[in-house]
């Protein structure tokens, strides 16, 4: 579950941009259903941060409130624009999220990721597949793996040595079975699917047919399936367990 992503206050109430809506969101989401929570910790002033005093209290919140489960960080450009400041910070994190995710396309993913791995914090993996920069497999999965530079080139050339710890999170510009058919190429990792905005609706009703792992949540989508506005990260955990159809956490995380 995205609990706020890169989104900012003027998007409306039903984004949590403060410790404490940030873990009064969480522990709703949990208790409607939410497996994980991934969270972009930010400063006072709003800006995302990866700072040790900034993500640590807000981990030790969460946890301490009682936010049983996984808890992520997105160790992404919006919180630190230069790679080596990004590997600066998580090696100076205190308090250690269970999960981060790391977007292969931005540059120095696969140090981070390294590193991440280092000190025991699981990796999230992100690469975009369908849209215009995504760089990965042919629509057509007879094609095989044909890959051109890009992020999911740069995953599939990682050497990945510890597959239990490192998940592919694959964000789909659309809900287009072709190009998930196509990820039966890739190293054998778990799966999660997610799409923003638009696409993030079909994209999880396509993760649950496809029984891949699956995201939902404030940071990734506004409205609910029928188009009303969200008012909550737990609302939209409630809708994507309603179309899962089971009590499985697809469309939860």
């Amino acid at each position: 579950m995205s609990l706020n992503g890169a989104r900012g206050g003027a998007e409306g109430g039903a984004v949590p941009l403060s410790p404490p809506d940030l873990v009064e969101s969480a522990l709703a989401a949990v208790a409607a259903g939410a497996g994980e929570v991934l969270v972009h910790p930010r400063t006072p002033c709003g800006r995302e941060s990866l700072s040790p005093r900034v993500v640590g209290p807000l981990l030790e919140a969460m946890r301490g409130a009682g936010v049983s489960v996984p808890l992520s960080v997105s160790a992404g450009i919006g919180a630190e624009p230069d790679p080596a400041g990004r590997l600066e910070r998580v090696r100076s994190w205190t308090v250690l999220p269970d999960r981060a995710v790391v977007h292969f396309a931005e540059p120095g993913a696969e140090e981070l990721a390294r590193a991440l791995l280092a000190r025991g914090v699981a990796v999230d993996a992100v690469v975009p597949l369908g849209g215009e920069a995504d760089g990965g497999l042919a629509a057509d999965p007879g094609a095989g793996p044909q890959t051109r530079p890009g992020p999911l080139a740069r995953f599939l050339a990682w050497p990945v040595r510890d597959p239990a710890r490192i998940r592919l999170a694959v964000e789909l510009a659309s809900a287009d079975p072709a190009l998930v058919a196509g990820l039966r190429w890739l190293p054998p990792v778990p799966l999660l699917l997610f799409g923003r905005e638009a696409a993030a609706w079909p994209v999880l009703r396509l993760a649950v047919r496809c029984g891949a792992g699956a995201r939902i949540g404030v940071g990734d989508v506004l409205h609910l399936p029928d188009g009303r506005p969200a008012r909550s990260n737990a609302e939209l955990v409630a809708a994507a367990r309603e179309i899962a159809g089971a009590p499985a956490t697809a469309g939860s995380r």
